[in-house]
This record gives C-alpha cells, sequence and structure tokens, in this order.
C-alpha cells in the first residue's frame, strides 16, 4: 500500500514561503493605498486652481469659495473622502485646503504645495 500525500517538512517549507511572500507584498500594498490618497487630493488641489483661474480670468477675482466655481472643473473635488476647507481671496491671491483620508495638500495661485 502507497501512502500518498505531503510530509510535515514539505507543509512547513510551503507555509513559510507564503509568509515571506506576505511580509513583502503588505507594506508595498499599504504604501500604494497612502500614494493613491496623495495623488487624489493632489488631483483635487489642481482642479481648484484650475477653477479659480477660470474664474479669475471672466470676472478679475479670485472666488474663495467653491459654490462660485465651474461644478464641471471640480470633478476630481467630489469623492466623499475629499474634503475642502477654503482660505482668504481677494483680486490677486487665494488659497484652499484638500483633506483626503489625513493626507492634506494646499493650494494658492502660487501653486501646490
Amino acid at each position: 500500500m502507497k501512502n500518498q500525500g505531503f510530509t510535515l517538512i514539505e507543509l512547513l517549507i510551503v507555509i513559510a514561503i507564503i509568509g515571506i511572500l506576505a511580509a513583502v507584498l503588505v507594506p508595498n500594498l499599504l504604501g500604494a493605498r497612502a500614494r493613491a490618497y496623495d495623488a487624489q487630493a493632489r488631483a483635487c488641489a489642481k482642479a481648484l486652481a484650475t477653477a479659480e483661474e477660470i474664474y479669475q480670468i471672466d470676472s478679475g477675482t479670485y472666488a474663495g469659495n467653491t459654490a462660485s466655481l465651474d461644478a464641471g472643473v471640480l470633478r476630481p473635488c467630489t469623492s466623499a473622502d475629499a474634503t475642502i476647507t477654503a482660505g482668504s481671496a481677494n483680486s490677486s491671491t487665494y488659497s484652499y485646503e484638500v483633506v483626503v483620508r489625513g493626507r492634506t495638500v494646499s493650494v494658492t495661485q502660487n501653486g501646490i504645495q
């Protein structure tokens, strides 16, 4: 009679390989999620800057609030995860803060930080 199956050593080697692969992959996946949140916040900030520049060209001053800006341009900011806080605005400056799941990006007329 022939015994078929895996030995204990073979099973332990397979479990060790799976553990090593998991130890390598999990930190990379967590880093990818953080980079995705950063990218989403930057996309929203870029859309805000574009909408403010369009508004400034049309009216000669910056809006300083998202209600006055073109909703089509602000489409990257419509996620439930994105929170926009308006700062101040006048004829030559504006500022906003975009927060996406703890990732904060500031946007002013000088650029995105």
